[in-house]
């Protein structure tokens, strides 16, 4: 039996890890918020949104990159959590959120488009509840944070 842990590595993103990273997050998001026009996404919105933000890379035992999260961490918010679709279902995004600072007893908040139904899943799945709602450029979203262990 292999354990999910022993599948995933999860390190700091490093300088060279950049392009690849701008790469997944162009491609993730052109394959999975196809009710926006492709041509709305590029590979420079990577440098500009992830600016300022705690970058964590996630491996397999090969080194290849399966996905990435970027957390703010002044507002203990997860900006972006995103797994090559190759990889997705194989525990690569449990183990980029179980890295994170004193997860689970942290309250991490994230945003999560509506219309990205299988996300919204994983993270209500994980313990996340919602707590708000609001509207982007790439649609209606839910505020999720993390629940309190101690009201479980």
């Amino acid at each position: 039996m292999t354990l999910e842990s022993d599948i995933w590595s999860i390190r700091p993103a490093r300088e060279q890890d950049m392009q690849r990273l701008a790469e997944i997050y162009l491609d993730v998001r052109r394959q999975t918020f196809s009710w926006v026009n492709p041509d709305h996404f590029t590979l420079e919105d990577f440098a500009i949104h992830t600016d300022g933000e705690r970058l964590s890379v996630c491996e397999d035992r090969h080194g290849t990159i399966a996905g990435f999260a970027a957390i703010w961490e002044p507002d203990d918010f997860i900006h972006m959590l995103y797994i090559l679709p190759a990889f997705q279902g194989r525990g690569a995004g449990k183990a980029l959120l179980a890295a994170l600072p004193d997860w689970p007893t942290r309250r991490y908040r994230l945003k999560c488009l509506v219309k990205n139904a299988r996300a919204v899943s994983f993270y209500e799945t994980l313990g996340f509840e919602i707590i708000g709602n609001g509207a982007s450029p790439e649609g209606d979203y839910k505020e999720m944070r993390l629940a309190d262990l101690n009201s479980l």
